[in-house]
């Protein structure tokens, strides 16, 4: 059995070794002399600072597309932006609620103020009205602009004010950044569901409306005469999202399941997809036919339809949250208001509240057939649309980044807004896209060219010592300058070289100072080649850092088992054999995942285990020494160990007080002379293997009793205990005279009662056997022969 037992470790160790090595746990080889610190991967760059540049999936950097602030609203939220044919595009807001039109030039003004809590969606129509659905309990509102009438802002001036005006003055003076309200356009309810949520709005090709609601997970028609009748009734609690294909079909999004449904122009609805998340929360149509889809939230095991998906979403701002038993919450996102949001009273409902997990995007193919193209575990997707590229954009929070998704799990990470959400798509004049924010609510345009020029900042990289830097290397195209600076401290702005230009012409220097840390720049300029970085490496060589132990172990009566070697692996190398007998154990110089060393219990070995580091990460070399009490001089036991335990024979030493010390080098990760040692001594420790002597032992009779004597000396340490058997009986305790045990030499006199034989006659002949242990339970035994007359 321990056999098996030792093989079973065996092969376990070498698997977790190797895994480990795999995953870049334990390196297969050690970093000497000069280093590269290189920047490529998607996951690497994004831990800089990017304006004006794009992150590639596939690793590298190209300029981003221009994205600039078209008009900043006062409202905390925008849920929807559509855009008419001449560029105007208008907004759905909260917090206060309301529609903005903003021309393209950027000037703003109040179409619509509800008195609802916010305008959930909005869907332009060919006539140039503009449907706004509102919530919660809320309504649809045909907006129009007046026949014949100019818009122009109600300034109400050179009129006696009444009260209602003079409660809109105060108001205005509490909200300064309020645009004019533009009095040329009307509004008047032109649906109202009886419903807690309206979601979304579509129209068809025939002028007729669709509505998606909350609570009872109903789609309503209206007509051009409004006429309405429910069109689609699902299983699921809220339709979150509409959209048409080219035959018409309605394309709709659930929350609960994650449904994704076609609907025919006659009602009928099939379940395209039923996504891994829980809703879905916008939806775009190429073309081709490709449908996309974004979905949120993680799915409760055990929910029924229309109740699972339904998550905590009703951010209150100023009261309490739903007491138990009220009312479904609404889906969506929650949104947690920016500290200088002010308070309204009343809940908003947010769509896809409560979610976790992050959000995927699906394709659906012609055909039917479902992928998933694009994953995040952080960002929630919030809006779809396709730029004029063909490339679909995904906005996002709660980062404010839009990504550009070109393919399966193919993407650019573009920007980053100033603003926590991208709530929204428009088209916008000459190619670009409008793109709509929420805290802070604001409208920006995207594109459709390229930014006339990008920064990217690295993050900062810890060399962990003080190093010079080299040359830096470059991969890319096009017209980029590359910076480096460093500094000793973590935080660049605090007292940093300046950024200087490597010269790529040349030598690509870096001729910055020797620092701890470092960081590089990259600026990025548009012209004929587009501009593209695909890497950026920095070469450093650290200043050489003496290893240190941290802490050394001596066990007496412990044996290390040898670990496997693995092939190819430095780690726990030992080309020099074992002397005295001993065993080593293979392990990492570096502060990296290191397996305990396998032990057992063998009480004539002597085991030495120690812990050390290199801030270097250089390959380190062990030797190992001892000395006894009373001697000045260090005697080798072994060197050349890369191993950081070691086992021998306790025989091998006499018995006596000693000390361990091992000295660590890191010589073969550098030229001769140029390597630096460290050495720690271990704890004083005792050798005893010598058992303890019997001298004098005599037995006689004397009254019926046993009267024996007997001394028991060692040479090294205390006597511990002594015990004694007549006649093969079992072993009993016996004090020594005095009965304190604390000395090398004890006296023993003590007197025993024999047994009597099972016949009743007195024995003639009896054998008395005594052992003695020392302290180290090394014992020593003798045994005397009592014959009676």
């Amino acid at each position: 059995m321990p056999s098996a037992r030792k093989l079973f470790f065996f092969l376990l160790a070498g698997l977790i070794l190797t895994n480990l090595s795999g995953s870049g746990l334990i390196p297969t080889a050690f970093a000497e002399g000069t280093r590269t610190w290189e920047q490529s991967k998607f996951d690497e760059l994004t831990k800089g600072t990017a304006t004006g540049v794009a992150i590639r999936s596939a690793g590298g950097l190209e300029l981003a597309p221009t994205f600039k602030g078209l008009y900043a609203t006062p409202s905390t939220y925008i849920w929807s932006i559509v855009a008419d044919d001449a560029g105007n595009v208008y907004v759905a807001a909260g917090a206060p609620a309301r529609v903005y039109r903003i021309t393209p030039d950027g000037k703003a003004t109040v179409i619509f103020e509800p008195k609802e809590l916010q305008v959930q969606a909005l869907q332009t129509s060919p006539g140039g009205a503009i449907y706004a659905a509102t919530a919660p309990d809320g309504k649809v509102y045909k907006l129009e602009h007046k026949p014949g009438a100019k818009g122009h802002a109600d300034s109400r001036q050179g009129t006696a004010p009444d009260k209602e005006d003079k409660d809109k003055d105060k108001d205005k003076e509490k909200d300064s950044a309020k645009p004019a309200v533009d009095s040329s356009w009307s509004s008047s309810v032109y649906f109202e569901p009886e419903t807690k949520y309206i979601w979304d709005l579509a129209l068809d090709k025939a002028g007729n409306l669709f509505v998606a609601t909350g609570d009872h997970g109903e789609i309503y028609r209206v007509t051009p005469k409004g006429e309405h009748s429910v069109f689609f009734k699902s299983d699921e609690t809220h339709i979150r999202v509409l959209a048409f294909d080219a035959q018409d079909n309605l394309i709709a999004g659930s929350d609960g399941s994650g449904l994704i449904y076609r609907i025919s122009p006659a009602g009928e609805g099939f379940v395209l997809y039923s996504a891994p998340k829980k809703e879905i929360t916008a939806l775009a149509l190429d073309r081709a036919g490709n449908i996309y889809a974004a979905a949120v939230g993680e799915k409760r095991s055990g929910g029924g339809p229309g109740t699972a998906g339904v998550a905590a979403a009703l951010v209150n701002m100023g009261v309490n949250a739903p007491a138990a038993g009220t009312a479904p919450q609404a889906p969506g996102i929650t949104i947690t208001p920016a500290p200088t949001t002010p308070q309204m009273a009343g809940p908003f409902p947010f769509p896809g509240g409560g979610t976790s997990g992050g959000s995927d995007v699906y394709r659906i193919a012609p055909d039917g057939s479902p992928t998933r193209i694009w994953t995040s575990h952080e960002d929630i997707v919030y809006a779809l649309a396709f730029d004029s590229q063909g490339r679909l954009l995904a906005g996002t929070g709660n980062r404010g980044h839009i990504f550009a998704v070109t393919g399966q799990d193919d993407f650019s990470d573009l920007l980053k807004a100033t603003a926590s959400q991208v709530t929204g798509f428009a088209k916008a004049p000459g190619g670009g896209v409008y793109a709509a924010t929420s805290n802070l609510g604001k409208v920006f345009v995207l594109g459709p060219g390229p930014e006339a020029e990008g920064t990217y900042e690295s993050d900062v990289f810890d060399a962990r010592i003080f190093s010079r830097w080299g040359r830096a290397e470059f991969r890319g195209a096009g017209s980029v300058d590359i910076y480096a600076r460093s500094g000793n401290v973590d935080n660049p702005d605090r007292n940093w070289s300046p950024w200087k230009k490597i010269d790529r012409a040349a030598n690509s220097e870096t001729e910055i100072p020797a620092a701890r840390y470092a960081q590089w720049k990259a600026v990025l300029h548009a012209g004929t080649l587009a501009p593209g970085v695909d890497s950026v490496a920095l070469n450093y060589l650290p200043k050489n850092a003496a290893p240190e132990i941290d802490d050394v172990t001596v066990q007496v009566g412990v044996k290390y088992q040898p670990m496997p070697k693995m092939p190819g692996n430095t780690l726990g190398s030992d080309s020099s054999g074992s002397s005295f007998g001993g065993s080593s154990f293979g392990g990492s110089s570096g502060s990296h995942f290191e397996a305990p060393p396998p032990s057992s219990h063998d009480r004539d070995s002597i085991g030495v285990k120690w812990s050390a580091h290199d801030d270097n990460d250089d390959q380190l070399v062990y030797s190992l020494y001892y000395r006894g009490d009373g001697q000045s001089r260090w005697l080798l036991l072994r060197d050349n160990l890369s191993d950081k335990a070691y086992s021998f024979d306790a025989s091998l030493l006499p018995d006596g007080g000693y000390i361990v010390k091992v000295v660590a080098s890191d010589a073969p990760s550098h030229s001769p002379g140029e390597a630096l040692t460290a050495s720690k001594e271990s704890r004083r420790f005792e050798v005893d293997t010598t058992p303890p002597r019997i001298e004098n032992l005599a037995a006689s009779v004397e009254g019926g009793q046993i009267h024996v004597i007997f001394r028991a000396a060692d040479g090294f340490t205390p006597i511990k205990r002594a015990e004694y058997s007549v006649d093969a009986g079992e072993w009993k305790y016996v004090e020594p005279v005095g009965q304190l045990s604390d000395a090398k030499t004890e006296n023993y006199d003590f007197k025993v009662t024999p047994e009597t034989a099972k016949d009743g006659a007195a024995s003639s002949e009896h054998v008395v056997v005594v052992r003695v242990y020392d302290r180290y339970e090394n014992m020593g035994a003798a045994k005397t022969l009592i014959r009676t007359k």
